[in-house]
């Protein structure tokens, strides 16, 4: 163990914390140098998105003196940044989400800047919308997202209801930087600061008006559908309970069956491990109650309620699982034939997905005329977009923005992804075909008749620790340094860099990215074969996509295995 590592320990040992938690882990890992270093061996790191990271002691852990010190980072760019700021703060159900927002706000309200506060758990895109509406100069959510329990997080806002560009976190990380965490932290108690009004809870009004944003995204007129849909709905033991069936009911979807065990609040997630809908076993649950009620659809979002995973009849009566890109590419076709028919087309129409996100998308979108843009990964690239074409008064030709990991948005009302938007778009979009005689199956598989077969999968490699984020670090290197001629037998024609935003074609001609910087390699094949590798920004893992077009799912999963074990052999996994 580093002195510098166990300088920090020793520290912490005997410094004043502001959770009694801290100081019981800290005297109970004392002496094993394999868990301190694991805590202590660098700050937890602070980018786009915010902070995520494993709740516990240590500089390398969520916990109230992380928090507070980022806060203060960020308390001090607000303040350098505008004039009487002001934020917005939401949490979900996770452990020590209330007392890790109750921290930030309280540091916040002692650097005089003006803190409104959601009294309840309420879903990520609703800070995203309160930001907006109260007209903050930024926000933050106390959330990690559909991670394991064990993880808690920090994602951070600005005043335009997107999560903060890469230039701002650079500017708060260079502030959380020059902050010592024992003594260079002001806060106020959280009690003190709501007595005196520096601290205000955010009233009923803006969670309805909320609502009623998203409302106004129905593409549903008159009785274009058949609501008289049944659907199970699970909140994952998370935050969107409230809004997802209130936005349904609002909506005309009253036959709602919400799974019982999963129904209220609880940061342990005791039913599921990975509270994740794009993972079968978190919908386990929701699966049983929708065999057992015979319903329509099963609708399940994450803890924080941006995400939304889907299981439909199918016609060997049981349920099947789409997944996110099978969802979006629904999604886009319905509401790109909706619009046309209630002709509301806008001129120009643009849709947004990530590099990541099935290219069939980019087949629909060209059949409706519409505008695909492609950023990278992340839904705040997708926001990012947005934001641009309202800065050209142009906000209305944005029509919908999707990503492989089961985000959606229709409208410009937020700039984070939305599942109560999506949960409605969903029962819409079920609803209207339902009218017709079509179930969701029915409909993707015209989609695959009329487009091809895409076939979509992901890999993530988990990497623990200093040694595992090293090995992945070398992982990427060696792909961008000695990058493979081939997969799967098909030569590769195009290689994108997003590190050093150069795209090389089989030629060796070289053209620049027009994207943000991120360390991701995308390889194109002439057989229409694409892979990208990326290391998550939020988590110790490596993510590896494989998206193939073939004649069939069986051809195509041929393909994906040889791609899969090539691929590992490759980077040594």
């Amino acid at each position: 163990m580093e002195k510098e590592t166990e300088a920090r320990y020793s520290q912490w040992l005997r410094s004043e914390l502001y959770d009694p938690d801290l100081k019981a882990e800290l005297e109970a890992i004392k002496g094993d140098e394999d868990k301190i270093n694991d805590a202590f061996y660098r700050d937890l790191e602070f980018g786009t998105g915010g902070l995520r990271g494993v709740i516990g002691a240590g500089t390398n852990r969520m916990n109230v003196m992380t928090v507070a010190k980022a806060s203060q980072g960020y308390a001090d760019y607000l303040n350098a940044t505008f004039q009487s700021p002001s934020v917005a703060i939401g949490h979900d159900s996770r452990i020590k989400s209330d007392l890790f927002s109750e921290t930030a706000a309280s540091v916040f309200a002692a650097n005089g800047i003006k803190v409104y506060m959601y009294p309840e758990l309420m879903p990520t895109p609703a800070l995203s919308f309160a930001v907006r509406h109260l007209g903050c100069s930024g926000g933050i959510v106390v959330t990690a997202s559909h991670n394991p329990a064990k993880y808690n997080g920090y994602k951070v806002y600005g005043p335009d209801g997107c999560q903060i560009t890469t230039k701002a976190a650079e500017a708060i990380q260079k502030a959380i930087n020059s902050i010592d965490i024992f003594s260079g932290i002001r806060r106020i108690s959280f009690t003190d600061g709501i007595k005196a009004g520096s601290i205000e809870w955010i009233g009923d009004e803006t969670a309805a008006a909320f609502i009623d944003a998203v409302s106004a995204q129905s593409l549903l007129k008159d009785n274009d559908g058949d609501k008289n849909l049944s659907i199970v709905y699970t909140p994952l033991n998370g935050a969107g309970l409230r809004c997802v069936t209130e936005c349904l009911k609002k909506n005309g979807y009253t036959n709602i069956h919400v799974v019982k065990e999963q129904e209220h609040p609880d940061g342990h997630f005791p039913t599921c491990p990975y509270p994740n809908p794009e993972i079968r076993e978190a919908l386990e649950l929701g699966l049983r109650d929708v065999k057992a009620t015979g319903s329509d659809i099963l609708i399940a979002t994450d803890p924080d309620s941006d995400r939304v995973g889907i299981a439909v009849p199918n016609k060997a009566g049981d349920y099947t699982l789409l997944t996110g890109n099978e969802t979006g590419v629904l999604l886009l076709d319905w509401i790109a034939r909706r619009r046309q028919e209630l002709g509301i087309m806008p001129k120009s129409p643009v849709a947004v997905k990530t590099i990541v996100t099935t290219d069939m998308a980019a087949r629909i979108a060209e059949r409706y005329g519409i505008e695909m843009r492609e950023v990278l990964t992340g839904f705040k690239y997708i926001g990012e977009q947005i934001g641009l074409l309202e800065k050209d008064g142009e906000a209305d030709r944005y029509i919908f923005g999707f990503e492989e990991s089961y985000g959606y948005l229709t409208g410009s009302y937020v700039r984070d992804k939305d599942a109560v938007d999506g949960s409605l778009m969903i029962a819409d979009m079920t609803a209207y075909y339902r009218k017709r005689g079509l179930s969701l199956l029915d409909v993707l598989d015209g989609l695959y008749k009329e487009y091809g077969y895409f076939f979509n999968t992901l890999h993530s490699y988990e990497f623990e620790g200093e040694a595992g984020f090293a090995k992945m670090k070398a992982m990427t290197e060696k792909l961008r340094n000695t990058p493979p001629s081939a997969f799967a037998g098909s030569r590769v024609i195009v290689r994108n860099d997003y590190l050093n935003s150069i795209s090389t074609d089989k030629d060796g001609n070289e053209k620049k990215i027009d994207l943000p910087v991120s360390d991701v390699m995308k390889f194109i094949t002439e057989s229409g074969i694409s892979v990208v590798v990326r290391p998550s920004g939020t988590e110790p893992k490596l993510k590896i996509y494989f998206s193939i077009r073939a004649d069939g799912k069986e051809k195509a999963t041929v393909v994906e295995k040889e791609l899969k074990a090539e691929t590992e052999a490759f980077l040594g996994i």
